[in-house]
């Protein structure tokens, strides 16, 4: 039965929200609601689950004596602690997400920067992905790398500088634009055509039953 009732539970909201799609009348609509108002309940808990497990993972880190991560776990608890801390008890209560309170003065000048910094220092891991991405070894990766190139040429002022001898509709921002508006849409398109057909194919698996990684199984 551990294995049968969630397979029943998500084969019968799966096919509700199926037919509530076609079907957006009584008493598909009121039971779509009430599965939206639970999904929010489920997510609650969810959210509540992962910062346990991530306490306990760094707890396990910290309390290992020959993890070179020791440390890290340090800062992830105490981080933990203090907004947690801060946010509950410290800052008005409902409002605590309002300017001038004690959570929003740690989240903006804290956070923030610490997010900054973060992102800023992905980008020499993308620019390091894009160089080996972008190694001409075949037609299309030559095809690749001399679109890209054109495209962040005519983001910059410096594209219209040097091609601004050549008229109106033929410079690097116009083939930049050229290139984002049907080449760079027709190639999102067909990857969100594709990920629109994952998302199905997984979301029937699961409603059917034959997906039970998440029960904890195989």
């Amino acid at each position: 039965m551990r294995r049968e009732i969630p397979t029943f539970i998500a084969l019968f909201v799966g096919v509700v929200c199926i037919v509530q799609f076609f079907i957006p009348h009584r008493p598909f609509g009121t039971l779509v609601d009430t599965f939206s108002d639970w999904f929010g309940i489920l997510q609650a808990f969810a959210i509540w689950l992962g910062a346990l497990n991530l306490l306990r993972v760094s707890t396990q880190r910290t309390l290992a004596k020959k993890s070179h991560d020791r440390w890290y776990g340090i800062v992830v608890i105490l981080s933990f602690l203090l907004i947690a801390i801060i946010g509950l008890f410290f800052s008005g209560g409902r409002g605590f997400q309002l300017a001038g309170t004690r959570f929003d003065y740690l989240y903006v000048n804290v956070y923030t920067p610490l997010s900054s910094t973060m992102f800023a220092i992905l980008a020499f891991f993308v620019a390091s992905a894009s160089y080996r991405a972008f190694r001409a070894r075949s037609w299309e990766a030559t095809l690749l790398l001399l679109a890209a190139f054109l495209v962040m040429l005519g983001r910059v002022p410096v594209g219209d500088t040097l091609t601004g001898f050549l008229p109106e509709g033929y410079r690097l921002s116009d083939v930049a634009s050229w290139i984002m508006t049907y080449p760079q849409v027709a190639g999102q398109r067909a990857i969100m055509i594709g990920i629109a057909l994952g998302v199905a194919s997984a979301s029937l698996r699961l409603i059917l039953g034959l997906e039970r990684s998440y029960l904890g199984g195989e």
